[in-house]
């Protein structure tokens, strides 16, 4: 199969290494950058030579972005194209016009690569829901934040000291907002309540990251056994959903408190198959790049995917409740926290308790919100 790749970063290049080296019968030859990086016979700048190309049959985007990428990735199904994408933030906000693209051109949109990087999280979905209702979801969808929380949590490290550590490794770009402040989960979520639940999920859910959490924070909360993860969540009745992106204080015990370094664990679960998890490595060029080929093998192979999104399924916010701790200088409503300058607040929606920090963090910059386990 004859193919593009647009876009020659780290998760491009990524993808046109294990083509070359491992799948040859994945023929990339065309490769979309910058004029002033068009070094080889395959590089080009130019998109319209490649949505022009009829011999091209899938197109790569690897750009990130929300556009040119919303563009070239329409433009591409519209020609008759299948497309393989890796940009979780221009699914988010497109899966609808995309799914609808693709269905009208007869072809297929893949999307593994955007959720859970070298984890087959988006197929194991598919394939549960092929039996299975899927009632929920949840799980450490970023590996920046992960690596931020156990290098404070292992090390010692203030959070400023964990970030830039990460910002070392490359884990953490210079701008880390997408990261700590969950928009990057927030897409992750966004994508995989499409696909678990058949629904166009709402853009505004509930989102908290990690930006304002402190090792002293941490430390009041593993006194208590706990151990804190940056998760997506999503829940399905049947009837509605609700999905959010918030700090979770996890029992030390469980595997998702134990997660390492840059590491991902999503788990979902389904009406007969009951909890799966699925760990590894959640970002980087090999493993999203791994994905992404995975997918064009099944797209040579002649699977094609569709994506249903017309469940109808009304948005219920109480399907996601429980104890939650605000701490804050602010004055929020709500029972005696674990020390001074906390508050609990129990029986309340996710929703509800993300209102709260927005009306603490008008007075207070520094509020954090935490949601508890159900036996706290």
């Amino acid at each position: 199969m004859r193919l593009a790749v647009l876009g020659y970063g780290v998760v491009g290049q990524g993808v046109v290494q294990i083509c070359d080296e491992d799948v040859p019968e994945l023929d990339v030859v065309r490769i979309l950058d910058l004029p002033e990086r068009c070094s080889g016979e395959r590089m080009t700048s130019s998109f319209d030579e490649i949505v022009g190309d009829e011999s091209i049959e899938a197109v790569v985007e690897c750009m990130g972005g929300l556009e040119p990428a919303r563009s070239y990735i329409l433009a591409a199904l519209e020609a008759g194209k299948h497309v393989v994408t890796s940009n979780k933030a221009v699914v988010a906000a497109n899966f609808q016009a995309f799914v609808d693209a693709a269905d009208q051109a007869g072809v297929s949109l893949f999307i593994e690569a955007t959720t859970g990087g070298g984890i087959p999280w988006i197929a194991s979905i598919a394939k549960a829901r092929r039996i299975d209702f899927v009632s929920e979801f949840s799980g450490i969808m970023n590996g920046t934040t992960n690596y931020i929380i156990d290098q404070m949590s292992r090390h010692g490290l203030d959070f400023s000291e964990a970030l830039a550590r990460a910002q070392e490794l490359g884990y953490a770009e210079r701008d880390p907002s997408a990261d700590i402040d969950g928009i990057d989960v927030a897409n992750k979520t966004i994508i995989s309540c499409g696909v678990a639940f058949g629904v166009a999920c709402r853009p505004d859910l509930p989102v908290a990251g990690i930006r304002n959490l402190t090792k002293a924070d941490m430390d009041l909360l593993a006194e208590r056994g706990l151990s804190v993860r940056l998760l997506g969540r999503g829940v399905c009745d049947g009837h509605g959903y609700a999905a959010c992106v918030e700090p979770v204080a996890l029992p030390a015990r469980t595997l998702e408190a134990c997660v390492p370094d840059n590491f991902n664990l999503v788990s979902l679960t389904g009406q007969t198959i009951g909890e799966l998890k699925f760990y590894g490595q959640g970002a980087g060029g090999l493993p999203t790049g791994n994905a992404m080929v995975q997918d064009l093998i099944d797209c040579a192979s002649g699977t094609r995917l569709r994506y249903d999104l017309s469940a109808g399924l009304s948005w219920d916010p109480t399907l996601i409740s429980g104890t939650y701790l605000l701490r804050t200088t602010a004055d929020i409503d709500g029972e005696g926290g674990l020390a001074p300058g906390t508050v609990l607040m129990c029986d309340v929606t996710s929703e509800q308790a993300h209102e709260a920090l927005a009306q603490a963090l008008k007075t207070d910059p520094e509020a954090l919100l935490v949601a508890l386990p159900e036996e706290f």
